[in-house]
């Protein structure tokens, strides 16, 4: 199911080498735990960019994914790491493995499908850290997924973690269709999203709400007006800062109501999302923007 990537695919490199090398050299004088929760804390805390160079930022994420799950493996219950690591995963697999499969589809369907292979071990690579941490916070939170009527809200420093694991879990079976046994999951992602939401429908100014409008289109019984009610609160939130959102409400109702129309202007309007200087979103917009170009390329293909 498409949703737009929420804008933290950006890892701050060489921002972060500084301090995270003074506290390593602290190792001989600090307990080794302490330094190691110092590590964590500040990939943790790397704040958004302005980075828009897509490949510049492929090549920087593959080190900063690797560098950070290092890093979480040995605390796994590090909140703050392990969305950061998760929405990592989740975002690289839509913005740089996913997209390709699409892209080379029509001339090398083999290809492709690897491809898809590959996004698909990423996502589960992402909501695994995400419901690892949140089992960790509260043993028994996955089982308490697949009951409805369990009591499983989320605390504040969860938001995040519910997020990118429904996010992941969703990536993960819009790419599995051919296994029933994922698919079979896809009431307990809903159910992970349903727990950010009622904690915050804000979150992401507008990406959880594009969550919610993909998980809607995609369960049995959903409804096309419920979930355009989720994509139209998207845009609402994004304020038109936000290509995702545009493209978003593209693919998950225009296209599926073989509204060509409103499918191009929906697309015409992510192209043209401007990004302020130094803006958070510019890498989650540039993304979007290469989507919303090639989708409105593919128009005659797609309709």
């Amino acid at each position: 199911m498409a949703h737009p990537p929420p804008a933290r695919l950006r890892p701050r490199i060489l921002k972060a080498l500084a301090p995270i090398l003074a506290l390593v050299s602290l190792a001989a004088c600090s307990p080794q735990q302490m330094v190691m929760r110092s590590v964590a804390d500040e990939l943790a805390s790397q704040g958004q960019s302005a980075e828009n160079d897509l490949e510049l930022a492929r090549e920087a994420s593959a080190f900063y994914l690797k560098f950070s799950e290092s890093v979480l493996r040995p605390q796994p219950d590090h909140a703050g790491l392990a969305a950061a690591v998760a929405g990592g995963f989740t975002q690289y697999a839509y913005a740089f493995v996913a997209f390709e499969a699409d892209r080379i589809e029509a001339t090398d369907a083999k290809a492709a499908q690897r491809l898809r292979e590959r996004a698909a071990r990423l996502y589960r690579r992402g909501r695994d850290h995400a419901l690892t941490a949140l089992e960790l916070a509260r043993p028994g939170f996955r089982q308490a997924l697949a009951d409805p009527a369990a009591p499983a809200a989320l605390r504040t420093e969860q938001l995040a973690l519910a997020y990118w694991g429904a996010a992941a879990w969703g990536g993960m079976i819009s790419l599995s269709k051919d296994d029933p046994e994922t698919v079979a999951d896809l009431p307990l992602a809903i159910h992970l999203a349903q727990l950010a939401w009622r904690l915050d429908p804000s979150f992401g100014d507008g990406n959880l709400a594009s969550l919610m409008g993909s998980f809607e289109m995609a369960r049995p019984g959903g409804t096309r007006a419920r979930a355009e009610a989720y994509f139209d609160e998207a845009l609402r939130l994004g304020q038109g800062r936000s290509a995702g959102a545009f493209v978003a409400k593209a693919e998950g109702i225009a296209q599926p109501a073989g509204d060509k129309a409103a499918f191009l202007d929906l697309l015409n309007q992510a192209v043209a999302v401007t990004d302020a200087p130094a803006s958070p979103l510019a890498l989650a917009n540039e993304v979007m923007r290469r989507r919303a170009r090639w989708l409105i390329e593919s128009a005659d293909d797609l309709f």
